[in-house]
């Protein structure tokens, strides 16, 4: 009996701990339920769709990827107003952090006589105490400004070479503005005149690296011209300017439209520059252009405001006098007209006294003729010594105590306008002085011009016949670098460099090629060029490289050894890689065995920001722990 109690009793509490983890279970299921159906709700009604809500009895899951750190927690904090924070296990992740983009390196070098400044951002690791010495020494000790700020970032690939660039080419510019970025460079500068110009332009490209790209913006200053000058001549139906001025690009179609329905034919140069006496000049050489071709020929003379009109000998006086009228009436203020109408010659009468001056090519130069007196002579022989060297000189010229007054000066005068050509003659008359030769600088006839109205006025009669020549001129003589290489091409198309078989010495006959190629090079100043070498295919691909590289780099050598400045050119061998004929034959073999010159051209630049506005310059603060996770990234 008593043990029959004692099992009821167990089976009792048996029943009701059943039944007790029956209503745990349910309990749990119930708060798990309502917890993740809670939690879930919340989200949705914060917008946080991309979290995941699970529970697991009374633990709720969060998980998901959220878009930032704070969106993260705000998944968090409103999961913890719906169940207990302790509760919330999170298992979500961030998406990863977008790398910082590297800056954009840059710097703005700015020259004028003041001194040098340097704005822009640089990498950590650049030298600017060096940058600045060697900003310095260029400038001649003038104040350095260092206004640059730094990141630490990666140096981007170019940079080095386009600083090494900016700082060469800053030596030759006294006023610019240099940009510097990574293989680019961009230079904004002013030149003296349109000559210095070219030479700056010229020398600039030659000099750039391989791989840089360069955007020149150099201005030339319109000149001051005094006097204002213009001078057009008709003569046996040629019309043509000794000297053309104006003020303005509009000033100048107009005068150059009214010669040529004058009879000019062909381009016509004229000078914009400063100085115009009055803003009707156009006008006015219009008007005196119109006039002379009326008369069918002669000459007009501006200076200033004074026009010298001189006709044709043989001109109708008729037509003379009503065109002469016809023009004094309908010049501007301003301007004074004077006219001359020259008279036959007597023929019987004996030839005017005459000075003749003539410079050789070789520069010598012999005067003669007649001049007024002992002192006379003696400031003509000075004077041209003084031009043109005082070891180039003969003096072969006679007293004549019956010259005009003015002989002296017009004399001087003529002198001085030989000087301004390579090669020519200057015959002085009581009338007249006339200057023929060759130049190498386009405005010499304009030059000529403005000296012989400033030195004998603009009412003289004189004659210039100049002409240009560019093998005289110092800067169109130089070959550009694309003739420099053709003209290499066709001596090594029509005589090759050979070298003793398996050496890299060249043969007897390769000194005058290379002799030949010297000359040149010495012509072509910096050019960047590359030397190449090339082999057949016999043998082993690395000997055939290595011997390719030793007689492109003998042949540079021989350059050296002939003085020719080596800097811009560049050995190097190619083996057996770009063959031009069948290496299977000896002749193409034999054609393969060669030596090249290459030209090493710059990169051309489509467009580029040249404003300084136009540079960002951002101030990059980066802490020491983010600034070592991004060791190593590259430049985008």
């Amino acid at each position: 009996m008593r043990l029959s109690s004692i099992a009821y009793i167990a089976a009792t509490f048996a029943a009701g701990a059943i039944i007790c983890v029956i209503v745990a279970v349910f309990a749990v299921n119930v708060i798990q339920d309502n917890s993740e159906r809670g939690v879930r709700q919340a989200l949705d009604r914060a917008e946080l769709h991309w979290a995941e809500v699970e529970a697991d009895g009374l633990r709720v899951y969060l998980t998901g990827t959220a878009p930032t750190e704070a969106i993260r927690f705000q998944a968090l904090s409103t999961a913890g107003k719906i169940v207990d924070a302790a509760r919330i296990i999170d298992r979500m992740d961030v998406t990863e952090s977008k790398r910082i983009k590297p800056p954009r390196f840059s710097i703005e070098i700015l020259r004028n006589d003041s001194g040098i400044s340097l704005i822009g951002l640089v990498p950590a690791s650049t030298d600017r105490d060096a940058l600045a010495e060697d900003l310095a020494d260029l400038s001649e000790g003038a104040q350095v400004t260092d206004l640059l700020e730094s990141a630490d970032y990666p140096v981007p690939d170019g940079w080095d070479v386009a600083v090494d660039y900016a700082v060469d080419a800053l030596e030759q510019l006294r006023r610019a503005k240099v940009s510097v970025s990574a293989n680019q460079v961009v230079i904004t500068a002013i030149s003296d005149s349109v000559t210095a110009k070219r030479k700056l332009e010229s020398g600039l490209s030659r000099a750039a690296p391989l791989g840089l790209r360069l955007a020149l913006e150099i201005s030339a200053p319109r000149p001051v011209i005094t006097p204002f000058t213009l001078r057009f001549l008709i003569e046996d139906g040629t019309a043509r300017f000794d000297a053309c001025s104006a003020d303005s690009d509009t000033a100048r179609d107009r005068i150059l439209g009214a010669a040529m329905r004058a009879g000019l034919q062909g381009k016509a140069d004229c000078t914009v520059g400063l100085g115009v006496p009055s803003p009707n000049w156009s006008v006015a050489a219009e008007q005196a252009i119109g006039a002379l071709a009326t008369l069918g020929g002669g000459s007009v003379t501006f200076a200033d405001a004074d026009i010298t009109l001189i006709a044709a000998e043989g001109t109708d006086e008729a037509l003379f006098d009503r065109t002469v009228g016809e023009l004094e009436n309908s010049l501007p203020d301003v301007f004074a007209l004077h006219t001359v109408l020259p008279r036959p010659k007597d023929t019987k009468q004996a030839g005017p006294p005459e000075f003749v001056a003539t410079l050789s090519p070789e520069g010598l130069l012999q005067l003669r003729g007649r001049v007024s007196d002992e002192l006379s002579r003696v400031a003509t022989e000075s004077f041209a010594r003084a031009r043109f060297g005082s070891d180039k000189i003969y003096v072969g010229a006679r007293l004549d105590e019956t010259l005009p007054k003015d002989w002296p000066v017009r004399v001087l005068a003529g002198l001085e306008a030989l000087s301004k050509l390579s090669n020519g003659a200057v015959i002085v008359q009581p009338d007249t002085v006339k200057v023929t030769g060759n130049t190498g600088n386009k405005e010499a006839s304009a030059e000529i011009s403005r000296l012989l109205v400033d030195k004998l006025g603009e009412a003289e009669r004189f004659d210039i016949d100049v002409t240009y020549q560019e093998k005289l001129d110092p800067i169109a003589s130089i070959p550009t670098p694309d003739e420099c290489e053709a003209e290499i091409a066709a001596i090594l198309s029509a005589r090759k460099i050979n070298f003793e078989p398996g050496s890299a010495t060249p043969d007897s006959e390769a000194g005058g090629i290379i002799d030949d190629i010297a000359e040149i090079l010495k012509q072509c100043g910096e050019v960047r060029m590359e030397i190449g070498g090339h082999t057949d295919s016999q043998g082993r691909e690395v000997m055939n490289q290595q011997l390719s590289q030793a007689r492109a780099q003998a042949v540079l050598n021989a350059l050296r050894d002939r003085r020719v400045l080596t800097s811009n050119i560049t050995a190097k061998g190619y083996g057996e890689e770009q063959p031009i004929a069948d290496n299977e034959t000896e002749e193409g073999r034999e054609a393969n065995r060669r030596i090249e010159f290459k030209l090493i051209r710059p990169e051309p630049m489509e467009e580029v920001e040249t404003t300084l506005e136009s540079v960002e310059q951002p101030t990059v603060d980066i802490p020491d722990d983010e600034a070592a996770s991004e060791e190593g990234s590259t430049d985008e």
